[in-house]
């Protein structure tokens, strides 16, 4: 089912919304929401093409997700582009709730689960915050996501609310890599500025493993797993407070 979101109150950045059938959107704050709203439009169809680049890694990272989710659950994905990982984890569970800001990318999205005739699954333009939404959900699910995002401890909040009691958020997030780094980072460094003024890449600020796990267990978040696979893969689970040598109990996973 493709919805199309209201916009919502001033503050939270453009809001896609509906006119005479067409999809049209309203400046309400943020200019780097329109911005990569419009980079992901045109990205979208040349994304569900293309392969994914480490396929033992994905599998990997897919078969651990999939052990922590029950065939009860309600599951949210957000920022998922066309929803291609949450269709592979639709037979795992009751329902599947699957987002993004690019409405391009919820389209096709949308047409692969009617291709394949999944019928557990919801598709819905929107960005991070998802306000409208109201859950509560068993997993929520941010992959490749959060190093795209501003304002992350504003999206862990929110994930920690739409969440159950002891409720887990799963991510995969592009950290930065131990000392120099590899070539392709370094040029990626000098060269990301530069496509970014010229429209031709959206918002990114890479964190620190340190940095990022800091800012999870910050929004009363306990990780319970992670690994690089090659991405930091973190599955944390929601707590009342704010938990103690959280990483040290974690379970290190090698991928």
């Amino acid at each position: 089912m493709l919805l199309i979101k209201k916009s919502r109150p001033e503050g939270r950045g453009l809001r896609p919304r509906t006119t005479g059938g067409k999809i049209i959107r309203e400046p309400i704050g943020i200019l780097v929401v329109k911005k990569a709203t419009a980079f992901w439009d045109q990205l979208a169809k040349s994304y569900a093409a293309s392969p994914i680049k480490d396929m033992e890694s994905y599998k990997f990272t897919l078969q651990r997700t999939r052990s922590y989710l029950t065939v009860q659950d309600k599951i949210l994905e957000i920022g998922a582009g066309t929803g291609s990982t949450a269709l592979l984890l639709t037979s795992s569970v009751a329902h599947m709730t699957v987002t993004d800001i690019s409405p391009e990318m919820v389209k096709i999205g949308q047409a692969n689960a009617l291709q394949q005739g999944v019928n557990n699954i919801d598709f819905l333009v929107d960005d991070a915050m998802v306000e409208t939404l109201s859950g509560p959900y068993d997993v929520i699910l941010a992959h490749n996501l959060l190093h795209l995002i501003e304002d992350v401890s504003s999206v862990l909040s929110r994930a920690h609310e739409l969440l159950r009691p002891g409720g887990l958020f799963i991510s995969k997030t592009p950290c930065k890599p131990q000392g120099f780094g590899s070539i392709s980072y370094r040029l990626m460094e000098i060269f990301l500025p530069i496509m970014q003024l010229l429209g031709k890449a959206p918002f990114v600020a890479i964190p620190s493993v340190a940095t990022l796990e800091q800012l999870i267990e910050d929004q009363n978040f306990q990780i319970i797993e992670a690994c690089n696979c090659p991405t930091r893969y973190i599955v944390a689970r929601k707590t009342a407070g704010k938990p103690e040598n959280s990483r040290e109990s974690a379970q290190q996973v090698n991928g």
